[in-house]
């Protein structure tokens, strides 16, 4: 098989969609749950490259543990202050897929473009559970023995009461409680009121007073103005499991963003909630859930009450979700207004199919600013918290939120991280973590105002660097030797690799073929490519025979990455059709409500392509799609073809 080089043929992005922008309702039950982004891998590409200016945004993210890991950095966003330089201009900054080490095709078709995630339903996720099962929403109802009440027991709530309830719920009043009058009072009556509070309104608990030989029906938030430490004590059956499974499905929202909101609804933190992985913002995807002691009725009536996402498929068991039990995610993914022939897109997934990509670490690991994550990786794998703390703080060329330039900026000229907070109004970036730290250990002691920011996102720089590392040699190792198994490979036998000897090299596909993250407990292959890490890392400073660290945490073990995946269940149509705004994916959703698909046009002006296929965790979505298109991935790359597709 022969290997292609990376060029960069034409991509075009897509436009903003008006379709997308909803006014907002007035009642409380629609609450609207599309923010700002925060976003992960999944999808790579799209998220960002939406929203700004005719369609580029590269939103803060944060770790995605099925499909990647990035950095928590702050960018521009649509409706802030800037400069006057396009996000373009901004953008000539980045980083392109080059400088990463990306450079490689396995395939020999000629790319074409398409249009990635004109609409966010464009690109559907389904997580693969522990079982090897695609995760679905098809269910909303609640388990048999926890029905919810009927629905005449709220009509025991005035239209007053209701509006009162609703308002302390949203803490839209100054009242801590509402009290309501029992009349006509009843052991049965003061019952169903106490049910049609913590039905229709989740989060408030209620109780009963006497006041002047009265009854009276108060109602309070769990936990007052703060959650809960721990789950809600009250009775719970002992037959039944402690944790309540569910599927969660939702719409432009990323994993850690949504269980913040379920979190607040249902006035709980959100550590009692469990998951096998975090999914992406600009998308619509399906995952398995589960949180403690709470009950399937209550995370029901979520569904009346937010927008924008549902829950189903609710069940008891006696275990939590754990990260990384996944077996994958499912990927839908549509590419609008496709360019290449039909006879291009059978010959380009066709080979997806029967070859697949190379398992590069996508542009999303390296961070979007002039400073790549990996440059920090590399400076704390030196031992260098000076420039550590220089690489995160200082100001740099690129798109970033106002206030996070204005902060650099007070760090630049005063070096005093009192007065660079004060210019954060958003304190839980990774900028605004180290300057805590900086103001509470001082600048003597960088190594502990760094272990402020979580151990995660900590150990991300290093991930970078590591990654950096891998991508620049499976290039070489493709570059070098091809698409075949060679003698001084590697392929796993069990957890454990070993080389490939000569006389075994039959057996054996580039399929079967890993390369390791450099580390202290890996191997190296036996051929030139193992001499080509040592020389690498070495123009980089690091003994790669040394890479335990002072501080344990930032030691490197390594670890085993196939440097060729194949997507399993691929499949791919091709679809026309006349209105851009029209979806060209059925949602779990919409056959739930029993909506169907518009009928595409046999004759219709535009062309596209929807691609199914699935992925084992710590796979990029992104490079599959990158094989098949032929194009760079980079926002750089993308912001200037798309500049130059709007003119």
């Amino acid at each position: 098989m022969e290997v292609e080089e990376a060029n960069n043929p034409a991509i075009k992005r897509s436009r903003p969609d008006d379709n997308e922008e909803r006014t907002e309702p007035e009642q409380y039950k629609k609450t609207r749950l599309s923010e700002p982004g925060i976003s992960s891998d999944l999808s790579g590409i799209g998220k960002h490259t939406e929203g700004i200016k005719g369609g580029l945004q590269a939103p803060p993210s944060r770790v995605d543990e099925d499909n990647g890991e990035e950095m928590d950095n702050a960018v521009l966003e649509e409706d802030e202050e800037g400069d006057g330089d396009s996000f373009a201009d901004m953008m000539k900054h980045g980083l392109v897929e080059h400088d990463v080490g990306i450079t490689k095709f396995v395939s020999m078709h000629q790319g074409f473009s398409g249009i990635l995630k004109e609409r966010y339903s464009d690109f559907v996720v389904h997580e693969i559970n522990k079982d090897g099962k695609v995760v679905l929403l098809d269910d909303l109802s609640v388990p048999a023995n926890d029905e919810e009440p009927s629905e005449d027991i709220f009509s025991v709530l005035s239209a007053q009461d209701k509006q009162r309830l609703e308002d302390l719920q949203l803490f839209k009043n100054k009242e801590d409680s509402v009290v309501i009058e029992v009349v006509e009072d009843t052991k049965e009556k003061r019952t169903v009121i106490h049910q049609a509070v913590k039905s229709l309104f989740p989060g408030l608990e209620t109780k009963t007073e006497e006041r002047e030989g009265k009854k009276f029906i108060v109602a309070y938030h769990v936990a007052g103005k703060t959650a809960l430490a721990n789950p809600r004590k009250h009775s719970w059956p002992k037959s039944r499991g402690s944790y309540c499974h569910f599927v969660l499905y939702k719409e432009n929202k990323d994993t850690m963003d949504a269980i913040n909101v379920l979190s607040k609804f249902l006035r709980v933190k959100p550590n009692i909630f469990s998951y096998m992985g975090t999914k992406d913002k600009r998308a619509i995807t399906v995952q398995e859930i589960a949180v403690v002691k709470i009950t399937a009725q209550r995370l029901s009536h979520l569904n009346k009450c937010l927008m924008n996402f549902k829950l189903g498929n609710f069940s008891y068991k006696t275990y939590p979700l754990k990260l990384g039990e996944l077996q994958g995610n499912h990927f839908t993914v549509v590419l609008r207004n496709i360019t290449g022939s039909n006879e291009q897109v059978e010959q380009a997934m066709t080979s997806l199919r029967d070859i697949g990509f190379i398992n590069y670490y996508g542009m999303q690991r390296f961070g979007t600013t002039a400073v790549p994550t990996y440059q920090v990786g590399k400076a704390i794998l030196h031992n260098k918290w000076s420039e550590v703390m220089d690489l995160i703080l200082k100001p740099r060329p690129g798109a970033e939120r106002g206030y996070l330039v204005k902060c650099r900026e007070e760090w630049a000229k005063t070096k005093d991280p009192e007065a660079a907070l004060k210019k954060l109004p958003v304190k839980r970036c990774v900028e605004g973590q180290l300057l805590r730290g900086l103001a509470k250990y001082g600048m003597k002691n960088i190594v502990s105002a760094f272990g402020i920011i979580p151990r995660n996102n900590r150990l991300m720089y290093i991930h970078s660097y590591q990654s950096y590392v891998w991508n620049n040699l499976v290039s070489k190792r493709i570059e070098e030797y091809g698409l075949k198994a060679v003698p001084g490979d590697l392929v796993l036998k069990g957890v454990t690799a070993v080389p490939i000897e000569e006389s075994d090299v039959e057996k054996h596909t580039i399929h079967d073929v890993v390369m390791p993250l450099p580390g202290f407990d890996v191997l190296y292959p036996t051929h030139k490519i193992g001499k080509a890490y040592e020389e690498m890392m070495a123009a980089d400073g690091l003994d790669i025979n040394n890479m335990r660290h002072k501080i344990r945490d930032y030691s490197l073990s390594g670890a085993y990455r196939k440097i060729i995946i194949r997507p399993q269940n691929v499949t791919w149509e091709i679809l026309v059709y006349d209105d851009n705004k029209i979806p060209l994916v059925h949602t779990d959703v919409e056959k739930l409500e029993g909506t169907s698909l518009p009928e595409s046009c046999k004759d219709g002006k535009y062309k596209a392509l929807k691609m199914d296929f699935s992925l084992p965790p710590s796979t990029y979505a992104t490079m599959a799609i990158r094989e098949v298109l032929k194009m760079d991935t980079s926002i750089k790359n993308q912001t200037q073809l798309n500049t130059v597709w709007l003119r």
